[in-house]
């Protein structure tokens, strides 16, 4: 108790009276002199053995313990721990969240979602689906503007209504190298962002990776173009090789007499054929 070393710093170092420190704690002269004399700080009580009505049945419950705590031991599911928000998504496709935005896919835009706060990331739900996944900035800073984060496949039917957000959106500057690439070719001619966006949209039915290796065969090959670009994931898709297959020529094709470049020959035929008309 902090009442007992306050008792002894009254008697030993300011020199109080045993009268005087009475009057001040309250308690009887008997009681400070028997804290005084034994030298400890905080009392000390015997705790009396008090026995439980449970006693007779520790060995049975231990046991029932033991046993119930083994089919625990072996679930594998993680506790799904995450604080859950309510928000509305603003017309730019974004949900404020700790002072940042979080792009989410244009067909929620002015709805509300379900923000799923993880230590390392952010999940919007809706519709009892998972919509989209971000992983969380968190910046304590007041001083700093928030930060926005882009997904560029969440802006594609947009796009796909207007084609020239593709120029100058900011979604769009994060795209992968090949599909950049793609776009500086595409853009200098007439009708390169609506052929751009087509290709784009080819992530929404097929295999991203897919999509990109094709891009970057057409770039290798230095077509760039949606036809050549549709016709690479065609084939990437249906599994088709690219190199011809080779064609063993029979025998009997073998060339006997090598051709010669002699041009006199022709002058020879002309000559022969050659007719005169009357004038």
């Amino acid at each position: 108790m902090a009442l007992l070393s306050v008792i002894r710093r009254w008697h030993f170092r300011e020199h109080l009276s045993i009268r005087e420190i009475c009057r001040r704690s309250g308690l009887s002269r008997n009681t400070i002199r028997k804290y005084l004399r034994s030298g400890s700080v905080e009392p000390k009580f015997k705790i009396p053995e008090r026995p439980s009505k449970l006693d007779p049945f520790a060995d049975r419950l231990s046991a029932w313990l033991k046993t119930e705590t083994v089919p625990y031991a072996d679930i594998a599911c993680p506790f799904d721990g995450f604080v859950e928000y309510t928000k509305r998504v603003s017309p730019t496709c974004l949900v404020h969240l700790e002072r940042n935005r979080y792009s989410v896919p244009a067909s929620f835009a002015n709805r509300p979602v379900s923000v799923r706060v993880y230590p390392d990331r952010v999940v919007v739900a809706a519709e009892g689906q998972i919509v989209c996944e971000h992983r969380r900035i968190i910046d304590r800073s007041h001083d700093r503007p928030g930060q926005t984060v882009y997904d560029w496949r969440h802006y594609l039917a947009v796009v796909q209504r207007k084609p020239g957000a593709l120029r100058n959106g900011a979604p769009f500057t994060e795209l992968p190298d090949a599909f950049r690439t793609l776009q500086q070719h595409l853009l200098k001619k007439p009708g390169g962002d609506r052929e751009m966006v087509d290709i784009l949209a080819l992530v929404l039915q097929h295999d991203e990776k897919a999509v990109l290796s094709a891009v970057e065969m057409a770039l290798k090959t230095g077509v760039p173009t949606k036809t050549h670009v549709l016709n690479l994931l065609h084939r990437l898709v249906d599994g088709k090789t690219f190199t011809p297959p080779t064609v063993n020529a029979p025998q009997a094709l073998a060339l006997a007499n090598e051709p010669k470049a002699n041009v006199e020959r022709y002058d020879a035929l002309r000559k022969a054929m050659e007719v005169r008309h009357a004038s």
